[in-house]
């Protein structure tokens, strides 16, 4: 029998081992059943799961749970990722706390280091993979991948090898986003902009006033730009020279006419610093002009700076006014000037833009191989979203989608740290300049030569990740044979072939860039000239994003700001994963923030526990009856013979079905759990379950629980597979494996359910009118209802359930009724309802009392109105405030309305 009340903590991980060791999330590649897979977004190697997290595994599982009940060959790959940055950001960081070693790279050696983080991560992704089990994700284990595997690194240089030979990759001197304080290159799509109100300032160049926030950069400024068609500046030509007095001395300028210059900002004309601005680097790149370094590495300031030399740049910047403000050359300070500065989205420091050799993909040459076509990547990203070979939830985030498209530059997959994927490429001094050796191991070529040295930088996390949705279906054994091409990988791996395309990638809608496009790029380009794959394969057919968790008042969680963080293993621990789960999906619309806070989560705990309840009483009355719950079917040929709650039941969990099952189809996976929320709670607990008290028919309420078990399992599994376990037919499997529920028109039945629905308004407005008259919950009252043949009837059959839910001593229901008084009533549809006062309330004080408030609120409506009838009060009174005057005078009147609909009822 159920204990008395559900306890989670003694009951979830007993019942993941059994999932687990059951094989019920392991997939079959030989099935022939419709594959239905996702890739989990793999978290990063370090540490602990967060709310992010958790939204993620709860929305995915649901849909591979209701996939798997379908009938379909479900799997979802678990994996965790390197996270290059940020995990040897944290080693750094903690060698540096706990051993102060101040420059562990420096004084450890990459060979150290590099052991130091693969240990660290080990034990991460043993905490991660631990957490992610608490939650209930039914991923296949068996399958469990990492980003920095060997299967996945041979991914990776057998991708940048073609690329390469394609021309896609290419090492160039290029603008590249800087952070000094990691020390590496970030890409554009790591980059955070920050609101700042900083100085902004106007100074003399020669004939010229320029404007910029940032004077420390402009010692090498030689070039003056303006707009060719600006009018104000058509005495000067291209190429005209002109020397001034600048920072440190005069300085021979030259005129650049270049149509980037926005002629309405600031006076039209600018200097330019190409070393350490991507627009100032593009005009001189177009022009062919001189680029020198202002700033070092290291964010220090350079010798061309003079005196300034080894400053830091907020050291100098006041220095440099102070200095051009001695020359008489400062105009103009603007204390208030607001602007977006870049930071790294990793290491929050403030980006410096540098020119930099580095490894890049060009998105715009036009030889990738796509359906039968040569296009650019940066056109294959637009063409699959365009023509809906991949669909965006919500479909708004596609205009977002094509904008980014719009704007993408080539892309630096070059980083200057130590742990990932190493640059897969060799260099080797030789009489006729530089070898070059791009790719694996082959045995034509051994590493191990001293004469060949590999590219000390690593690729992008990003690069890897890129390649998530295929290289984790790449078989491992396959890998290891270096004779296999590529290709050949693909298309001997039986998980690849059954498995992928994968149907839906569930992320944040702040990865849009940083992940899901990027997994589009690779994707394509490595599928796209392969026949057998029909010419290329998309990485998923749909793209679910999901918002951001925020705090009740809308504030983003922030490590840096403790209070506004949530633990969710302390959840999971107080409340049950089942909660957890459920309060983040219930009101998380796709792609939109969320609001979370303990008390969300206390409260679908106590869904839980009603769910709970109401399968404890059906199982007492199964008990009673001293039989078990297998030996009671529901036989459908008795239908017609059931009584009119029971076929309501039924026919509303035939719409149920059909509403859940829509939905879940189509990515509402908010509105369904508020729908069978609604319905559980409302309609199956409240309603029908009471009414049962009387006389409970086991065959429909075993029925009932078990339909409703299998439709709440994707959302609230643990607690459901325990149920599951009391309730279940001898011959049934586990929960997890059960068949969804199809709609049986046998069991529909729009009359008796509408039937049912007007009694349930009918008690419903008995209480009401109990409430409002402020009648004791157990007192009996006496009702009239007044209504025609048909709704008569019903209320007729259905009286002895009207009687004890709207507690009626004395219910009459008649066809219609001579004049009352003394009595409060409402009005249906299809019914009078009438509560008699006498004996509930003093009606000559009620009377009184209801006269005196009409009084004072016609005294408080006459002063709104005369302040509303004052044009000086309208006239100079702002909007909202008229506005409000305005909602208060049409709330009195509305109280006024209803207090004399009471004085009339108590004639």
């Amino acid at each position: 029998m159920l204990e008395k009340t559900y306890d989670p903590s003694g009951t979830e991980d007993r019942i993941e081992r059994m999932w687990e060791e059951s094989g019920a999330f392991t997939a079959d590649n030989q099935s022939k059943k419709e594959p239905f897979t996702i890739s989990m977004p793999p978290p990063n190697a370090t540490g602990h799961l967060h709310l992010g997290h958790v939204v993620m595994l709860a929305v995915e599982d649901i849909l591979i749970r209701f996939a798997r009940m379908q009938g379909k060959e479900a799997l979802w790959v678990p994996g965790t990722d390197h996270a290059s940055i940020a995990t040897e950001s944290v080693v750094i960081k903690q060698i540096q706390k706990e051993e102060k070693i101040p420059d562990p790279r420096a004084m450890l050696g990459r060979e150290e280091l590099l052991r130091r983080i693969a240990e660290f991560v080990e034990k991460s992704r043993g905490t991660i993979k631990s957490q992610v089990k608490k939650m209930g994700a039914s991923c296949d284990w068996s399958r469990e991948r990492y980003t920095l595997e060997p299967t996945l690194n041979r991914c990776v240089n057998e991708v940048f090898a073609a690329m390469y030979r394609d021309g896609l990759i290419y090492r160039g001197h290029r603008i590249v986003n800087w952070d000094p304080k990691l020390q590496t290159t970030v890409s554009d799509d790591e980059i955070e902009w920050e609101e700042r109100t900083e100085p902004f300032y106007t100074f003399q160049y020669g004939p010229f006033q320029i404007a910029t926030s940032r004077p420390e950069t402009k010692f090498g400024d030689k070039y003056v730009v303006m707009h060719p068609d600006d009018e104000r500046y058509a005495q000067y030509k291209e190429g005209d020279r002109f020397t001034c007095e600048w920072i440190n001395g005069p300085v021979a300028a030259t005129i650049v006419k270049d149509k980037a210059v926005d002629p309405a900002f600031g006076t039209g004309v600018m200097t330019m610093t190409p070393w350490h601005d991507a627009a100032d680097f593009e005009i001189a790149e177009r022009h062919d002009l001189e680029k020198e370094q202002i700033i070092g590495f290291d964010g220090k300031l350079l010798p061309i700076a003079g005196e300034f030399s080894g400053m830091s740049i907020d050291d100098a910047r006041p220095k440099v006014v102070e200095k051009l403000k001695a020359k008489g050359l400062l105009v103009n300070i603007d204390e208030a000037y607001v602007h977006n500065v870049a930071v790294s989205y990793r290491g929050k420091g403030k980006i410096e833009p540098q020119i930099k050799e580095q490894w890049f993909i060009d998105v715009e040459k036009r030889v990738v191989k796509w359906k039968r076509r040569e296009l650019s990547l940066k056109e294959i990203l637009r063409d699959v979203v365009a023509t809906r070979q991949i669909r965006i939830v919500p479909e708004r985030f596609e205009k977002v989608y094509f904008h980014w498209i719009d704007h993408l530059r080539d892309w630096c997959i070059s980083r200057q740290i130590w742990w990932g994927h190493r640059v897969p490429v060799w260099y080797r001094e030789s009489s006729g300049g530089v070898d070059i050796h791009v790719g694996g191991e082959n045995p034509e070529f051994r590493v191990q030569s001293s004469e060949w040295t590999q590219d000390p930088d690593t690729l992008d996390t990003w690069f890897s990740s890129a390649l998530w949705t295929w290289s984790t279906l790449i078989d491992p054994e396959l890998a290891k044979d270096r004779s296999l091409s590529l290709t050949d990988l693909l298309l001997k791996s039986t998980d690849f072939l059954k498995f992928h395309p994968t149907q839906v990638m569930e992320t944040g809608y702040d990865i849009l860039f940083f992940w899901v496009a990027r997994m589009i790029l690779m994707t394509t380009y490595v599928t796209g000239a392969i026949p057998e794959l029909e010419y290329g394969h998309v990485p998923f057919e749909t793209v679910y994003l999901h918002g951001l968790i925020r705090t009740r008042d809308g504030r983003k969680m922030s490590k840096s700001d403790p209070s506004t963080m949530i633990d969710p293993l302390d959840m999971i621990k107080k409340y049950g994963a089942d909660a957890l789960r459920l309060s983040m999906i219930v009101g998380q619309s796709p792609g939109a923030d969320s609001m979370l806070y303990e008390e969300k989560i206390a409260g679908y705990r106590n869904f839980v526990n009603k769910l709970w309840n109401a399968a404890r009483f059906i199982l007492l009355q199964c008990e009673a009856k001293n039989m078990k719950t297998s030996d009671f079917r529901l036989q459908t040929s008795e239908f017609e013979s059931l009584s009119l709650a029971d076929r309501a039941l039924l026919s509303a969990l035939q719409q149920l079905i059909d509403d859940v099952t829509r939905g879940l189809a189509e990515y509402r996976l908010s509105e369904v759990g508020e729908r069978i929320y609604g319905f559980v709670w409302d309609y199956f607990c409240d309603w029908y379950l009471e009414c049962s008290k009387e006389e409970a028919n086991i065959p429909v309420l075993i029925h009932a629980l078990r339909t409703l078990l299998i439709l709440l399992h994707p959302f609230i599994p643990f607690v459901t597979e325990e149920l599951w376990s009391h309730c279940k037919s001898p011959d049934a499997d586990l929960l997890i494996r059960m068949p969804w529920p199809m709609v049986d028109e046998d069991l529909r039945d729009a009359d008796s359910f509408e039937d049912q629905e007007f009694v349930i308004d009918v008690v419903t407005a008995i209480r009401r009118l109990r409430a409002e008259h402020t009648v004791e919950a157990g007192k009996e009252v006496a009702i009239l209802l007044i209504a025609k043949k048909h709704a008569a009837d019903v209320l007729k059959d259905q009286e002895a359930h009207i009687r004890r839910l709207g507690h009626i001593g004395n219910l009459t229901i008649k066809n219609k009724a001579d004049a009352l008084s003394n009595v409060a009533s409402a009005f249906l549809d299809k019914v009078e309802i009438h509560l008699s006062l006498e004996g509930l309330i003093d009606l000559k004080k009620e009377r009184a009392n209801l006269q005196r408030e009409k009084k004072e609120l016609e005294k408080y409506l006459a002063g709104i109105e005369a302040k509303l009838s004052n044009k000086g009060f309208v006239a100079k009174a702002p909007a909202a405030v008229v506005e409000g005057e305005r909602e208060k005078a049409l709330v009195a009147q509305q109280k006024i309305v209803k207090i004399e609909e009471k004085l009339t009822q108590l004639r």
